[in-house]
């Protein structure tokens, strides 16, 4: 059965409110994938705050439009298209879809949207393999560690050397 033009208007009020509040979106081909997949895809990525959603390409462009994104090329909407709506880490989504894709050849990266920008497969494949923001802040604090603890190691083997130095000196002067 057909939508009606108020299902549609209500369809597309909400797309326009994602749109407006998604930190970044990807686009994915979900064809061939079994109602089971498609449902631990969306556990997965509701538990990073990303919300996945099929709906209409004319409404998906519409609500683009309407939301003052770019437009959303073709190719970025080929055959059957989801939509992955990151609200909190830019990266979730593309990161979450691009894993499962490892182990389930029928979802594809398609494109996405991020800050306003198209971003092309390529690009979106690269966004998807930057690290979480947990990942980044523990290396970025390993790294900010890393020459305090070396420079303690230094001063350590240092002042242990010195003491065994003064130790085998205390040992001699006991001997004799």
């Amino acid at each position: 059965m057909p939508l009606t033009k108020e299902q549609k208007k209500k369809i597309l009020d909400e797309l326009v409110e994602k749109f407006t509040r998604a930190k970044s979106i990807i686009f994915s081909d979900y064809r061939g994938l079994s109602v089971k997949d498609i449902s631990q895809i969306r556990n997965n990525l509701r538990e990073k705050g990303v919300e996945y959603n099929v709906s209409k390409k004319t409404l998906m462009r519409l609500a683009a439009e309407k939301a003052g994104m770019p437009e959303i090329p073709r190719e970025a909407t080929e055959g059957p298209c989801a939509t992955a709506f990151s609200y909190e880490d830019e990266v979730a989504a593309a990161r979450i879809l691009r894993d499962f894709s490892k182990g389930n050849e029928n979802l594809k990266l398609l494109g996405g949207i991020m800050e306003g920008r198209i971003l092309s497969l390529k690009e979106t494949q690269y966004l998807a393999s930057i690290p979480s923001k947990e990942e980044l802040i523990a290396k970025f604090m390993g790294s900010i560690k890393a020459p305090v603890s070396g420079f303690y190691r230094v001063l350590y083997g240092v002042m242990r050397k010195f003491v065994g130095t003064l130790q085998a000196v205390h040992d001699e002067k006991a001997k004799s």
